[in-house]
């Protein structure tokens, strides 16, 4: 009888030369996906649900005002902020006139102010807000929503 004997095999080594195709693509993918938060919120909010919702389309037209309970304060009451600092209703008629001025004359036509506010917070809060923003002549008010779930 022969003994058989048997060659060792060899494994090759892993090919890393597309390594860094895939790591740049996957980079590029996340880079895409992902947006980046303007605004920092500071206060607590969460919006209501409505039935009625449109989807806003150009975002470079859109300005925001937070209202809600501050997250880092102990007090009860509703805070407006505006860009990254709490505003009253001085602030918000300043924010909206540096806003207009930043925009293109093509967006200024289509400025809408989005109000995100907690769905607690009183409605005089709100409206004290849409009156500032009428004093500066800023029409389109958009209050924020999000649509139903099946469970609720």
């Amino acid at each position: 009888m022969s003994i058989y004997r048997r060659k060792p095999h060899v494994i090759p080594g892993l090919n890393t030369a597309s390594l860094p195709d895939l790591i740049f693509t996957v980079l590029f993918f996340f880079m895409i996906v992902t947006h980046m938060r303007k605004v920092t919120p500071k206060v607590k909010y969460s919006v209501p649900t409505g039935t009625e919702l449109t989807r806003l389309t150009k975002k470079s037209a859109i300005s925001y005002i937070y209202i809600g309970k501050p997250l880092h304060h102990e007090s009860g009451e509703s805070m407006i902020q505006v860009n990254d600092k709490y505003a009253d209703l001085n602030d918000i008629k300043d924010y909206v006139i540096g806003e207009r001025e930043r925009m293109t004359p093509e967006d200024r036509q289509k400025m809408t102010i989005s109000i995100k506010a907690d769905k607690e917070t009183r409605m005089g809060v709100v409206t004290d807000v849409k009156e500032a923003l009428r004093e500066v002549d800023a029409r389109k008010i958009n209050m924020s929503g999000n649509k139903p779930t099946k469970d609720s």
